[in-house]
């Protein structure tokens, strides 16, 4: 474990920033501030932070959101974070190729030094449970370049995460208490709301069980399981709520187990959707020739039930803040409920666009 929440990290000369006792962030008339967000506690800012640095793409998507995409230097794995959904949103773009690639087989201080951020939007935790850092190397790096701010959200299925599991609109309130753009977040909630409430009030009372996969292969002969939990991966697939076919099973989710499975094991699951993940979240003909085909005409994969129905879909990313996420919502239900959803777009582009904009 990091350290006990509550604990407090400078950055700058602070002069008295306040939290309130209900856990309220507030402001000094200075312009320091501070922002309380588990595992590391309470962390203090002379001023907000200019160039920021994410490890997933659902901090990085909610930067994006606040309007902070020109601060953005770097991001774990390029391929992982949906920059091809900001194509379609009114003034609002990231070149991924600008983007210093955290993961270079491994992910090493010298890295976060030559980038100089002024925060670290990530789960120190995650650092070193998933990348085999130590908490000296967190010290380090906290003391000689900034301070993390961040809580592994996309899955809930890590044993060591043995504090606050936020939700994502609960994390995207943290990291706008980060930016100090709480308008931004505030007309996001509303929108994010209204756009919910609107699907969910559209939804058939008779909802599929949905297996989420990524292929260890192409073509695939077996799978990494995702198991539909209450981390952030899951949001849009809870929203529209489908069951959860793999937690039903004896199957583990894969960020807990790393492990894989067959086909053997998928059919006696025999969910009614299987959802196919994909690193960069781009489907083209190659989803279907690669992967829908090639189980139609595997001797076991063919048994399933939805290979029989033509219900092998795309399952989209698993790291999604607010406006990939809005995108993975509008694909999931247009894909599951096609008489009810179609082709329709389930919120406004340029209402997202105008909320980025801004102020900026």
């Amino acid at each position: 474990m990091l350290r006990a929440t509550g604990a407090t990290a400078s950055v700058g000369l602070i002069a008295g920033c306040l939290t309130k006792g209900d856990g309220t962030d507030e402001a000094e008339a200075d312009g320091s501030y501070s922002v309380t967000m588990e595992p590391v506690g309470t962390v203090e800012f002379d001023s907000v932070p200019e160039a920021w640095v994410p490890y997933t793409g659902d901090y990085a998507d909610m930067g994006v959101a606040l309007g902070q995409a020109d601060g953005l230097s770097a991001i774990g794995i390029r391929a992982r974070y949906g920059t091809h959904y900001y194509d379609e949103i009114p003034g609002v773009s990231v070149d991924e190729s600008e983007l210093t690639e955290l993961w270079q087989g491994s992910t090493d201080r010298e890295i976060f030094y030559a980038l100089e951020a002024d925060v670290h939007v990530i789960d120190p935790n995650f650092m070193i449970n998933r990348l085999g850092w130590d908490q000296g190397k967190i010290d380090e790096i906290e003391n000689g370049v900034a301070p993390f701010v961040g809580n592994t959200i996309f899955s809930g299925s890590y044993p060591w995460h043995d504090y606050a599991q936020y939700t994502l609109y609960e994390a995207f309130e943290k990291i706008a208490d980060l930016f100090q753009a709480r308008d931004r977040y505030e007309a996001f909630a509303s929108l994010h709301d209204e756009v919910l409430a609107d699907v969910q009030s559209r939804l058939p009372d008779e909802r599929p069980d949905v297996a989420i996969l990524f292929p260890a292969e192409v073509p695939p002969e077996s799978f990494y399981p995702y198991v539909i939990d209450d981390g952030t991966q899951s949001k849009q697939w809870n929203d529209l709520g489908v069951g959860r076919a793999l937690a039903e099973s004896h199957v583990a989710d894969f960020h807990e187990s790393r492990g894989t499975i067959d086909y053997e094991t998928l059919l006696e699951v025999d969910p009614d959707v299987i959802a196919i993940r994909q690193d960069d979240g781009v489907i083209d003909e190659d989803f279907e020739s690669q992967i829908v085909d090639h189980m139609k005409d595997h001797s076991v994969a063919k048994k399933l039930t939805a290979v029989q129905t033509d219900r092998v879909i795309p399952g989209g990313m698993i790291y999604q803040g607010p406006i990939i996420n809005l995108f993975q919502l509008e694909d999931a239900a247009q894909r599951l409920f096609p008489d009810e959803f179609g082709g329709e777009e389930l919120f406004d582009r340029a209402a997202v666009g105008d909320i980025v904009a801004e102020d900026s």
